[in-house]
């Protein structure tokens, strides 16, 4: 059988989502929505799928390459814009041997096997998904990621403080610290390479990748991505002004941004007691 996917392009409930890469690539708890796919479709015996892409397309094309990661026949179709389920069909079917079913078709608007809870219709609607997902997101072939107890899933190299309170249900990414006296959940997720310091507090919140979250930060029911927060619960928004309580470590699609030196040896002065572990935190990172 073979399946057509098709990329979402923007979506005007979560703009902020495809400012900088298409919704199927956004991190959703260290993984894009396109590779949750194709190793559900190669779990289930899938060996051919096209994937239908209208937004920044060569960036969809670098997480598939040839689909070989998931032993299937992957092929990434540049489209002029986003195809409907129907149109998609009457497009392909008559180039496709076997000819696809509708059921070979998805809008990769969710995750799989839960099209009822959609994924960009809003912010609230994202992160009730995300969270529902959590004891999903760790499939057999994943590697890196472990249940360090029960309903906190820990990601490889990460460094947390003894010190810390992790409060199931919570995700920590790969390439993670968070200090002594951070509160991390429940329902908090964290993306990789994020720096919560000591003394932060994330309850029903998911810190996107690379973010920096300061000691004074108590972030409740909202997403934190960079400086920017917003309250998924009522969509308003803001950008924090201050980077010592909240900024991006990475620029979206670069490297580490020029000025995480200085942050780092000013963050010296104030965590002198786990500078050591900030020091490898950062630098294994960067290296990665």
């Amino acid at each position: 059988m073979t399946m057509l996917l098709i990329c979402p392009s923007a979506r005007s409930g979560v703009p902020f989502l495809s400012q900088h890469v298409p919704l199927a690539n956004v991190p959703l708890l260290g993984q894009s929505l396109l590779e949750y796919w194709l190793s559900a479709l190669s779990f289930q015996g899938v060996r051919k799928s096209i994937v239908l892409a209208h937004d920044q397309p060569d960036v969809v094309a670098e997480v598939v390459g040839a689909g070989q990661r998931w032993g299937m026949d992957v092929k990434v179709i540049t489209e002029s814009r986003e195809l409907t389920a129907a149109e998609a069909l009457l497009k392909y079917a008559l180039n496709l041997d076997p000819i696809p079913r509708p059921d070979a078709i998805a809008v990769l608007d969710h995750f799989p096997g839960a099209p009822g809870r959609p994924l960009f219709t809003s912010y609230q609607n994202l992160f009730q998904a995300v969270r529902a997902w959590l004891p999903s997101a760790l499939t057999a072939d994943r590697v890196g990621f472990s249940e360090a107890q029960v309903g906190v899933w820990l990601g490889c190299h990460s460094q947390v403080s003894p010190l810390a309170r992790l409060i199931a249900p919570c995700w920590i990414g790969q390439h993670v610290f968070i200090g002594a006296g951070a509160t991390v959940g429940p329902g908090a997720i964290v993306e990789d390479g994020c720096f919560i310091e000591p003394g932060a507090e994330l309850v029903e919140s998911w810190v996107g990748s690379d973010t920096f979250v300061g000691q004074f930060a108590k972030i409740d029911g909202s997403l934190a991505w960079g400086n920017l927060l917003i309250n998924w619960q009522t969509n308003s928004k803001t950008e924090v002004a201050d980077p010592f309580l909240l900024c991006a470590l990475r620029r979206f699609g670069h490297g580490r941004s020029p000025n995480w030196l200085k942050k780092l040896s000013e963050l010296y002065a104030r965590n002198k007691g786990e500078v050591g572990l900030l020091w490898k935190h950062l630098l294994l990172h960067k290296e990665g």
